[in-house]
């Protein structure tokens, strides 16, 4: 029962790493996040301890005195004294108490990332006609890329925009592309009627980050909107003479 009991104890405290009471304990916890249309890029290291000791002071040498012996003549009789018990002089000594203190240092960051916004453009530049494309296009990258330094640890961030167009006419076009002028362009739109339109571009940000060579999920997304005004004209009426006249 005894041996069982042991063993038990063992098995414990072998399962019970410090490694696994706290995964922060070694490494960086990193979280990134969107907050106020904003990369959010957050790292802590808690439970680092710096432990400062007091230098001993040198220990002094404790000799305890020997009491000399009494010297009595050969040819006297022994005369009868007052016996004397000397006791040795102990001297106390203290040993200095070692004061080591222990400072819980937590080493946190927080860093913030903006991402571009959009700048809308479309051909033809001036008036374009009605029933006529349009062509549409924004100035944004396919891929957003960053690289930080947070307490020691790097940070790779990785996002990719979507695009929802909204033509001002009612019509919506959603698309992972971000557009191009005549003619390699695929965002196209005509219009019926003559008039100006609020043409928005609705940008989503989403994507992902790495760090000791593990991808995650980003929490959240980052939206982006921009608008431009377009005037659409009516094209020239072309007067055709009848017949027999």
């Amino acid at each position: 029962m005894i041996t069982l009991i042991l063993i038990g104890s063992l098995v414990f405290t072998a399962l019970m790493t410090p490694a696994q009471a706290d995964d922060c304990a070694e490494k960086a916890c990193i979280s990134v996040y969107t907050e106020n249309n904003q990369i959010i890029i957050e790292a802590k290291r808690g439970n680092t301890t710096t432990k400062k000791a007091i230098a001993q002071a040198p220990k002094k040498s404790t000799v305890k005195p020997t009491p000399k012996p009494t010297v009595r003549p050969l040819f006297f009789p022994p005369v009868p004294a007052k016996v004397v018990v000397t006791k040795p002089y102990v001297k106390r000594t203290y040993k200095p108490r070692v004061k080591k203190s222990t400072t819980s240092v937590n080493l946190s960051d927080r860093l913030t990332k903006l991402v571009p916004t959009a700048g809308v453009a479309y051909q033809p530049e001036f008036e374009p006609l009605v029933k006529t494309d349009v062509y549409f296009w924004c100035d944004l990258p396919s891929i957003f890329q960053s690289r930080v330094d947070i307490i020691g640890e790097i940070v790779d961030v990785t996002l990719r925009p979507s695009f929802t167009w909204s033509f001002g006419d009612g019509a919506v076009y959603t698309t992972t592309e971000n557009g191009a002028p005549y003619p390699n362009g695929t965002i196209r739109h005509s219009y019926a009627r003559p008039g100006s339109y609020v043409v928005t571009l609705l940008t989503t940000w989403n994507g992902s980050y790495t760090h000791n060579a593990q991808v995650r999920a980003v929490t959240g997304t980052v939206k982006k909107i921009s608008v431009a005004v377009i005037t659409v004209v009516q094209g020239p009426t072309h007067f055709t003479p009848s017949k027999g006249k």
